[in-house]
């Protein structure tokens, strides 16, 4: 983990704390909101240079995110690898590229994430390189939030490890207190709340 990452998370108000309804519908008592701390250019920079660290840009072709999270670091982390950026967004619910965007049979791919919470967005981005005949080179996110036991088909890293507990609706103690929910953000997939 890079504690000045989570510093930087902190700072920047991007880390809350309440009662959330996530994108798979879980409950939590913490939430990333990630556009505070992309929004600054200065921090971007810092995610993105951290992001980038390791890869060697030779190994890579091209750079990809999912809308609407991952286009900013995408983008930011293409920059300094001097590599393509493209992203995903979700058309009738799947996953797929737009706007002319296409990868080509054999390119290699850095997937990059913003907030991994059950490691579904990540899946969805495997399958349009899979679908492409493109190969993953690695995938990267800001934030992993899960417990660990994300099993995906590519070497994945995380520039923070924050594990936060989530509950499904029926067992949530928030809820059972009484404590109102909020929904932040919109992935666009399954529930209609924010990662």
């Amino acid at each position: 983990m890079a504690p000045d990452l989570l510093d930087l998370l902190k700072e920047s108000g991007a880390l809350l704390e309440g009662h959330f309804l996530l994108t798979s519908g879980g409950h939590s008592d913490r939430y990333v909101e990630k556009f505070r701390l992309l929004e600054q250019p200065a921090a971007l920079d810092r995610v993105a240079a951290a992001a980038v660290a390791g890869v060697p840009p030779d190994e890579i072709d091209v750079v990809l995110g999912a809308a609407v999270g991952g286009i900013l670091l995408a983008g930011a982390v293409a920059r300094l690898l001097g590599r393509r950026t493209m992203f995903t967004e979700r058309v009738d619910g799947v996953m797929t590229l737009r706007r002319g965007f296409a990868l080509a049979p054999g390119e290699r791919v850095l997937i990059v994430d913003d907030i991994v919470t059950t490691g579904g967005s990540i899946k969805e981005l495997l399958d349009v390189v899979d679908r492409a005949g493109a190969a993953v080179h690695s995938v990267v996110c800001i934030v992993d939030r899960s417990a660990g036991d994300i099993d995906i088909a590519a070497t994945k890293r995380a520039l923070v490890r924050l594990p936060m507990t989530s509950w499904s609706p029926e067992n949530c103690p928030l809820c059972k207190a009484g404590v109102p929910l909020t929904e932040r953000g919109r992935s666009g997939r399954g529930a209609p709340a924010g990662k």
